[in-house]
């Protein structure tokens, strides 16, 4: 049975944990050679030990904060210098800040929020896209929530990042179109990781989908087969 993702080079942020851990994983599983970014070396050493195990593919590990920017654009450079081209970008990683009126957030917390939501997806796209570019079917998926589009009271400074970062995938997305490239946006939904336990403390994570469940929306999306672009797309569990 062949593989949908075979030979790809597959850049995943956020992927210690939650959504991000559970798409390293699958594109492993789908032939994919995963960059594994998140901000804990001993966290991805883990999840590259059990992608070995698993799978026999052996992971690219990147410790990064996205708050560093500068450092962003060094990860576009050493990729280019090892695999010469990236296949499929999914920024996953994000931040859930405070859920409070908006006139009391404070701004530190909105400064944190939209830095790693929205100003290091930006950082990632510009980095990037070179890389996208010398691929045969450049990828990107940003995920996003339905807070970005759809008003919902204390959601602050997460919402606003979301639709800050929806509008930035949908303009890049008609610069691209006379491409080989595919941007899209993926929206989760209520899914079982610790921002959706944080952001909701008194649901029962049992009625939640995991991530797990959800990962094969991620590979649709990242393989050379995908058609959509600038389209969001909003996740549901593989039967």
């Amino acid at each position: 049975m062949s593989k949908k993702l075979e030979g790809r080079i597959a850049l995943i942020t956020g992927a210690s944990r939650g959504i991000g851990r559970a798409v390293a994983k699958r594109f492993a599983q789908e032939g994919a050679h995963p960059i594994l970014v998140a901000r804990t070396q001993g966290a991805l050493e883990e999840l590259d030990d059990e992608i070995r195990a698993e799978t026999g593919v052996e992971a690219t590990l990147l410790p990064l904060d996205l708050k560093n920017h500068d450092a962003i654009d060094k990860v576009g450079a050493a990729i280019y210098e090892r695999f010469g081209r990236l296949d499929t970008l999914v920024a996953n990683a994000g931040l859930l800040g405070v859920l409070t009126p908006m006139h009391q957030l404070d701004p530190k917390v909105w400064d944190e929020v939209m830095n790693v939501n929205l100003t290091s997806c930006f950082r990632l796209l510009r980095s990037m896209d070179p890389l996208l570019r010398a691929s045969d079917s450049g990828r990107s998926i940003y995920v996003t929530s339905v807070v970005g589009h759809i008003p919902r009271a204390f959601w602050s400074a997460y919402a606003v990042s979301k639709a800050g970062l929806d509008m930035m995938v949908r303009t890049y997305a008609e610069e691209i179109g006379k491409t080989n490239m595919k941007v899209n946006i993926l929206n989760p939904g209520a899914t079982r990781t610790g921002m959706r336990a944080a952001a909701m403390p008194g649901e029962d994570p049992n009625k939640l989908k995991t991530p797990e469940s959800i990962a094969h929306e991620f590979v649709k999306l990242g393989s050379a087969e995908c058609d959509l672009n600038g389209e969001m797309i909003t996740a549901e569990p593989e039967e």
